[in-house]
């Protein structure tokens, strides 16, 4: 048994790491992650996480892992900004107002599949003109949904939470233990 992570995300490697689990190889999956058409944060979420665990290859008996995350405006789903014009975008929008961040885990072994999704809200801050300037200056925005990252120079610009860190982040730790534990892998000791 093979545990392999689909994801390219380094704080998803950083994330297992926290509870013990360094996998045995990274496949980032390729598929596309257009929404579909007046498809909420949430039910996008979760498909794009199975989508991206049915996609990496691997034997009957190895264990993969996705997820993926993203940022929800009301029924808007705020993803990866392509640019530096849409991540100041993404923040003028957040910027003063509370939003949802849906982190949703797929687990396969096999034909099985596990899967949980978590929403945590989060309030920004107002943000400043030089405050904007600052961050996209720093690229800290890239590749990261909503266009910024709370682990990053942007935590300065979050006064609230309510949920999950780590499912903010990228990876809920206490349902991904779960799902990993579930799926057999041998997270507290043993071999399933």
């Amino acid at each position: 048994m093979k545990f392999i992570l689909g994801s390219a995300s380094p704080r998803r490697l950083e994330l297992l790491a926290q509870i013990g689990v360094r996998p045995d190889d990274v496949r980032p999956p390729d598929i596309d992650e257009t929404p579909r058409k007046a498809e909420l944060p949430r039910p996008y979420c979760a498909r794009i996480a199975r989508e991206k665990v049915a996609a990496v290859e691997a034997g009957d008996d190895d264990i993969v892992l996705c997820a993926d995350t993203t940022v929800a405006l009301g029924r808007r789903i705020l993803g990866k900004p392509a640019d530096r014009a849409e991540a100041e975008d993404f923040l003028r929008r957040l910027s003063g107002r509370r939003h949802r961040v849906v982190t949703a885990v797929a687990v396969r072994r096999g034909a099985r599949v596990w899967e949980r999704d978590v929403q945590s809200s989060v309030k920004m801050k107002v943000l400043s003109e030089p405050e904007i300037a600052s961050y996209l200056d720093s690229g800290d925005w890239q590749g990261k949904a909503g266009g910024y990252g709370i682990q990053g120079p942007a935590g300065a610009f979050i006064p609230w939470i309510s949920g999950s860190f780590t499912a903010i982040v990228g990876l809920p730790l206490a349902e991904t233990a779960n799902l990993l534990v579930a799926a057999g892998y041998p997270l507290y000791g043993g071999r399933a």
